[in-house]
């Protein structure tokens, strides 16, 4: 089974404010280097609820080009396959203008956010029918689902995911329950559909796999990314190496409350060498990131380089 790491990418800032793509560019390169099997552009931890429609668009298509230009230089690697949200609005028709943006600039997939469909929350009924009327403002376009906990976590129930499955419409879920058995369930509701699940969740991410999941896609893939594709690469092959990145990656995740997104864009900054020109964000300001912060990061690098020397060492036995 092919199962896969999709960062959720950040979107870095010039020092006016402005979004800036030589660094997301830059940042493309890097998920590639590590072997990531995709991007997740315009989503949560791009801070989407506080981009314009039009930066939305301009990450989105970032992405994309680089994306399609690392593949052109090197033909006999797979291309990193984007997906891609951005309709944040509460009414429906600006939503439909919304995502005709995002599909405009051209990702592989374009991803509806569970909690902007049936706004008012009343049911499975009348979120199916949003979601109806959106596949049709969008001939065509593959689709998929993101239960963003921003406003407020809608998670799928069994009727909805069994409808998006039902459409060959959707492809992608990026699934936030947290709960192991509740993948599973998912997974086998999807079973033989083109829908595949990610798992957001680093804790529950080996579990989930097993029962059927296609990979990761959450926040730690900004920190450590060659660590969940090599989770993803060895889990059904070389369960004792698996068990042992699953007890690190599902640690190393309880940072994510740490001042995120600044604590990602500090890493890739400071750690990774990227060329960020500041760790700012919509959400919050780089003063959020306190000296202890920077600790943290700091002494989850050096784990994960522990980490990385070991699987080194076996893969030479």
């Amino acid at each position: 089974m092919n199962t896969y790491a999709f960062p959720t990418m950040v979107t870095p800032f010039c020092r006016d404010g402005s979004v800036d793509t030589g660094a997301a560019r830059a940042m493309v390169d890097w998920y590639d280097e590590n072997g990531c099997g995709g991007i997740f552009a315009a989503c949560q931890s791009s801070e989407i609820f506080f981009l314009t429609r039009a930066e939305r668009a301009l990450l989105t298509r970032t992405v994309v080009d680089r994306a399609n230009e690392l593949a052109a230089a090197h033909p006999g690697r797979k291309r990193m396959t984007v997906v891609a949200s951005g309709h944040v609005s509460d009414r429906f028709e600006d939503q439909m203008e919304e995502l005709k943006a995002v599909a405009d600039a051209g990702p592989d997939t374009v991803i509806l956010i569970s909690n902007r469909l049936d706004i008012a929350n009343t049911g499975d009924a009348a979120w199916i029918r949003d979601a109806e009327r959106l596949m049709e403002a969008l001939p065509g376009v593959p689709l998929g689902v993101y239960e963003c906990p921003y406003p407020y976590k809608r998670l799928m129930t069994e009727k909805m995911l069994s409808f998006c499955a039902s459409t060959g419409r959707f492809l992608y879920m990026k699934d936030t329950c947290c709960d192991a058995a509740v993948m599973a369930d998912r997974c086998r509701v999807l079973a033989g559909s083109p829908m595949k699940l990610y798992n957001a969740n680093a804790q529950t991410l080996l579990a989930s796999m097993r029962a059927g999941a296609s990979g990761y896609c959450g926040v730690m893939a900004n920190f450590h990314p060659d660590l969940y594709v090599r989770l993803c690469e060895c889990w059904e092959r070389d369960p004792e190496t698996a068990e042992f990145l699953q007890s690190f990656l599902g640690t190393a995740a309880f940072t994510e409350s740490l001042a995120y997104p600044v604590t990602a864009k500090y890493h890739l900054k400071e750690i990774a060498g990227l060329p960020l020109e500041t760790v700012d964000a919509r959400t919050r300001p780089a003063s959020d990131l306190t000296d202890y912060h920077k600790s943290c990061v700091r002494q989850m690098e050096t784990l994960a380089q522990a980490v990385r020397e070991r699987l080194g060492e076996r893969s030479a036995r």
